[in-house]
């Protein structure tokens, strides 16, 4: 009999043995990797085609090599040094790196840090480059030069649902200068799912399915992602030949630049989603059709989705296929695919041993086709299922497939790292990644101090098998701080001093040192980016997810007027519970109070400080986007109490006093929209355009408009009196769509709770339900236009509303 202490070394031994086995493992993945890069030429091209879209005056200021990783210690490094030449009009930057991803990260490194500059989405302000001295003008480095070495070999980048909330009407032009932007940021591991679609009809009519049946399976464009993971099913659909096409085309374009630029593209495998008609074909398959997901009335237009086990031969053969048609579609470009089919569907049984047979399908289905096949798995599942995958459960499916032939995103890490609660994932490489954003949402938020210290803490922990960071988010294009701390901790090694850190960021990020901008940095950084609650979902503000709630208490218990006023009281989330993958499920028994983590008064003095900057940065973009989203979150904030104290009038009974603030919360929303006008980044017909753009006629456009109003209102199916269960899932702070949309539905609510009041009867949930319902599907049919350019003084407006709702 093994006694505790000889059990004890043979675990540690074990896990030793894992450590040491999963490295080599690793290795042999990025040796191989290695070997499907682009010609070193080729890199360095593209690494120049970066710099001349960013700053093309100093397209001869630098010189760009790849080197190999034996001169960085057998690591992917970049290298950047002064280059040393009497010639006249030689370049004065030498930038060497292992890939073209790390030459562009150099650069970025480069430009930061002795020149001051700043590079963000155009979304969030775009770059500042005012900062860089004229060519010839560069600053030198130190002598020997600087040499930053990746500590884990992977930045990972992309949610399976941020194609749909974010890419999902994007053109090349666009994709271009996101490519470019994952470049810059170090991302060398990105998801690339665009244009699946194309494939899958081409493997499916190979399995005699037609169109019309392809039809009923894929969602809408706006929708596609949930159709992919089995949610849903030809909601918002059907996909015309003509998106198919276009999609394909854009995807091998946006292949054929990541591995110019070196990178590791993620591609999707088969996870047994398939159309209902594959039962009729193959009747004696092991096809189950699965339960309703968030539709109002389980609808079987839309509603519960086939899904072919893993257990079935068919399972391995289809996959098999679906990955042979992407090689002979892309070429040999990558060995890594993602597949999620444990993240929506519980197995049947606990049983470890099924449990393990299952995932070695899952792998097998990609390694028929590609026999260095290495399966990345999103772990969001050991988090929301919890109570079914425990350790028995984890370990057999972790250890279903070969060592090193997993990988696993610790997809929460940023709030709730799996990794410490599972031995390092039982062995098994992983990838530390921040998820931060639901729905694409407009919230500033963020763990800052996590994110500095989280990558390090896992990387240096005992028997650590950790390989990568990454960026999990379900949508982009928001708190540009949060998103360039988080990929630059894929190259700090050691002690990170992040308040530092911030400083230089202020500086950089508005191209001049200023004192008040500093100090509301401070501020920020203690308030709003240093949640510490464990939340997962955060934009709740009643401007944009109204509550479906009845006050007099007659579908459940009310709250007090002392609760209501008490701001200690919204710090917890009530009324919601997760609903299988990142949703949440509104009980309209209680009343949803919004995420409120920091202390308002302090946001407001921090808006004051960026406020009292006006006059220095008033022309800087970054400044202004982060003005607007500061005035406009601190209005939020305010909005809730004030809705709050109409609640509060309405149980007193004093209508003079309910008017009164549903009314100053009926004009935020138009104050809020106005100063949102200002501002090219928070427009809805911007959103809208993009759709219409993609359309090649009529009937496209007319549904692609409608993909797009939906997904970000009312998201999913409706009835009469019922609501989606996803409605706001997806809101945002858009001019237009707060007057076009938020307004008209409080002012519905509100002028029925005083109607309530002023002729004594019960308030009528159902009343409103059915007129604001109405009122929403008949604005996702509409196509009334919206400006795409801003108008008014950002600044002014923002001075003005300060002045008449915080002085």
């Amino acid at each position: 009999m093994i006694n505790l202490k000889s059990w004890f070394l043979l675990a540690i031994l074990f896990m030793f043995l894992c450590t040491t086995l999963g490295s080599d493992a690793v290795d042999s993945v990025l040796r191989r990797l290695d070997s499907k890069r682009a010609q070193s030429v080729v890199q360095e091209s593209a690494a120049k085609g970066v710099l001349q879209r960013l700053l093309p005056t100093h397209l001869h200021s630098f010189e760009f090599k790849i080197i190999s990783k034996d001169l960085c210690g057998g690591r992917s490094c970049f290298r950047i040094t002064n280059y040393k030449s009497s010639r006249r009009n030689s370049p004065e930057i030498l930038i060497q790196g292992t890939t073209a991803v790390e030459i562009a990260s150099g650069l970025h490194w480069y430009l930061k840090y002795k020149c001051g500059a700043h590079i963000s989405w155009d979304k969030t302000g775009g770059v500042q480059l005012a900062s860089v001295p004229k060519p010839g003008a560069l600053p030198l480095v130190e002598a020997r030069g600087v040499t930053i070495q990746r500590p884990v070999p992977w930045n990972y980048y992309q949610n399976v649902v941020t194609s749909s909330y974010s890419y999902v009407w994007w053109d090349w032009q666009r994709w271009e200068k996101e490519i470019d932007w994952m470049a810059l940021q170090g991302i060398n591991l990105p998801l690339a799912f665009t244009g699946q679609e194309a494939i899958w009809q081409k493997v499916f009519l190979g399995y005699n399915i037609t169109t019309q049946e392809l039809n009923n399976f894929f969602g809408g464009p706006a929708f596609l992602a949930w159709a992919r993971m089995g949610n849903l099913h030809a909601w918002g659909g059907p996909l015309s030949q003509n998106w198919l096409n276009i999609q394909l085309a854009l995807q091998k374009r946006i292949l054929s630049r990541m591995q110019e630029l070196g990178m590791t593209p993620v591609l999707p495998s088969f996870s047994g989603n398939v159309p209902a008609a594959l039962k009729k074909i193959f009747p004696s398959a092991n096809i189950t059709r699965l339960g309703d997901w968030n539709t109002v009335s389980g609808d079987s237009r839309w509603c519960c989705t086939f899904l072919l086990s893993p257990s079935d031969p068919l399972f391995i053969e289809i996959g098999e296929a679906f990955i042979q048609k992407q090689i002979k579609e892309y070429g040999d470009i990558t060995d890594i695919y993602n597949c999620d089919t444990f993240n929506e569907n519980t197995p049947p049984t606990d049983d470890p041993t099924y449990i393990s047979s299952l995932g070695s399908a899952v792998y097998k289905a990609m390694s028929k086709a590609n026999s260095n096949a290495v399966w990345l798995m999103q772990g969001w599942l050991f988090y929301s299922d919890s109570k079914y995958w425990k350790p028995p459960q984890m370990e057999a499916l972790l250890h279903s497939v070969p060592r090193g032939k997993m990988i696993v995103l610790d997809l929460f890490a940023d709030v709730k790292p799996i990794w410490k609660s599972s031995s390092q994932f039982y062995g098994t490489p992983y990838i530390w990644c921040m998820l931060h954003n639901f729905g694409g949402n407009i919230e500033m938020y963020g763990v800052l101090d996590a994110v500095a210290s989280g990558p390090i803490d896992a990387r240096t922990s005992e028997n650590s098998t950790m390989v990568g960071v990454g960026m999990c988010m379900e949508g982009i294009e928001h708190n540009p701080v949060v998103y360039e701390l988080m990929p630059e901790m894929a190259f700090r090694g050691g002690n990170f001093q992040l308040q530092g850190w911030l400083k230089s960021y202020s500086r950089r990020r508005y191209g001049k040192l200023n004192d008040h901008i500093e100090a509301a940095w401070e501020i920020l950084y203690h308030t709003i980016y240093n949640c510490t609650d464990g939340i997962a979902f955060h934009n709740t503000d009643y401007i944009v997810k109204f509550p479906d709630w009845d006050p007099s208490g007659k579908t459940g218990t009310g709250i007090s007027g002392t609760d209501m006023s008490n701001q200690n009281g919204m710090q917890q989330l009530a009324g919601f519970q997760w609903n299988r993958r990142f949703l949440f499920s509104e009980k309209s028994s209680s009343l949803p109070k919004p995420h409120l983590w920091y202390s308002t008064e302090d946001v407001i003095k921090a808006l004051k400080l960026f406020l009292d900057a006006g006059k220095e940065l008033s022309g800087s973009l970054t400044y202004r986007y982060d003005l607007v989203d500061l005035t406009r979150q601190s209005l939020s904030k305010l909005a809730n109490q004030v809705y709050l104290d109409a609640i509060s009038a309405f149980h007193h009974e004093d209508a003079k006093a309910l008017s009164l603030h549903s009314q100053k919360f009926l004009q935020l929303i138009k104050d809020i929209d106005k100063l949102l006008a200002a501002d090219d980044n928070f427009l809805l017909g911007t959103w809208l355009e993009s759709a219409k753009n993609l359309a090649m006629n009529s009937d496209e456009m007319k549904q692609y408009e409608w993909n797009a109003r939906t997904q970000i209102t009312m998201w999913y199916d409706n009835a009469k009196y019922n609501q989606s269960k996803l409605h706001d899932y997806a809101n945002k702070f858009w001019s237009g769509l707060l007057e076009a949309y938020y307004l008209p539905r409080a002012s519905m609510y509100f002028k029925l709770l005083s109607r309530s009041l002023e002729e004594n009867v019960d308030f009528n949930l159902l009343e409103w339900r059915k007129e604001w319902i109405a009122y929403s599907n008949k604005w996702q049919e509409s196509t009334e236009l919206y400006p795409v350019k801003a108008k008014g003084d950002a600044l002014a407006i923002a001075t003005v509303l300060y002045e008449k709702y915080f002085s």
